[in-house]
């Protein structure tokens, strides 16, 4: 038996009546468009750029980050400036924005670490099981067009076993927290416009 003759065999069992053919075929064509209409109107709609929640009124073309200042009791001496940079290189592949270091941004970011702490988290058998590192943000947006401010302040925990230092646990958790952090900051200042 050739391999036409098992194709044919194959696919006489299965024909399907003209109308019915077609209309598959009108339809498969016909979601392909209504979704690219879709996707178009609401990639260019209102005046605001919007792609994975970021909002940035067209009218903002440049960006200013500030040096993330540590001005908590305890200073972990790696945390701002790699928060620092890991928001800038956010901020420049996730939007269109241009960052400049010139004074006259659109958007000048500010921001410093209000608090960088060890609490208990956690007691087993009278003793301390867990403790957690309480790291806060205050972040402002300055938007130099409208004249306006906008302060947006950013928690995060983050629980380590109470057998280690603080130090070992800023080597197991310095990843961690430089991305939980930069992600809740991106997320307050691009997802409020």
């Amino acid at each position: 038996m050739t391999l036409k003759n098992k194709f044919n065999i194959g696919m006489t069992n299965k024909k399907l009546p003209g109308k019915r053919l077609s209309l598959l075929l009108h339809a498969s064509y016909i979601l392909p468009i209504i979704a690219l209409i879709w996707f178009s109107a609401s990639v260019s709609s209102c005046g605001i750029y919007r792609f994975k929640d970021v909002s940035i009124p067209d009218s903002i073309k440049t960006v200013k980050v500030n040096f993330i200042e540590n001005k908590a009791r305890y200073i972990n001496p790696q945390l701002s400036p790699q928060l620092t940079d890991k928001l800038r290189q956010k901020i420049v592949n996730q939007t269109r924005l241009v960052q400049t270091n010139g004074d006259n941004a659109d958007w000048e970011i500010t921001a410093f670490i209000s608090d960088y702490s060890v609490s208990t988290a956690a007691i087993s058998q009278q003793q301390n099981a867990t403790d957690r590192l309480n790291v806060s943000v205050s972040v402002s947006i300055y938007d130099r067009l409208a004249n306006t401010t906008k302060d947006y302040p950013v928690s995060r925990s983050f629980d380590f076993s109470a057998t280690i230092t603080l130090q070992q646990a800023e080597v197991q958790l310095n990843e961690q927290i430089i991305s939980n952090l930069t992600d809740e900051i991106f997320n307050k200042l691009f997802s409020n416009w």
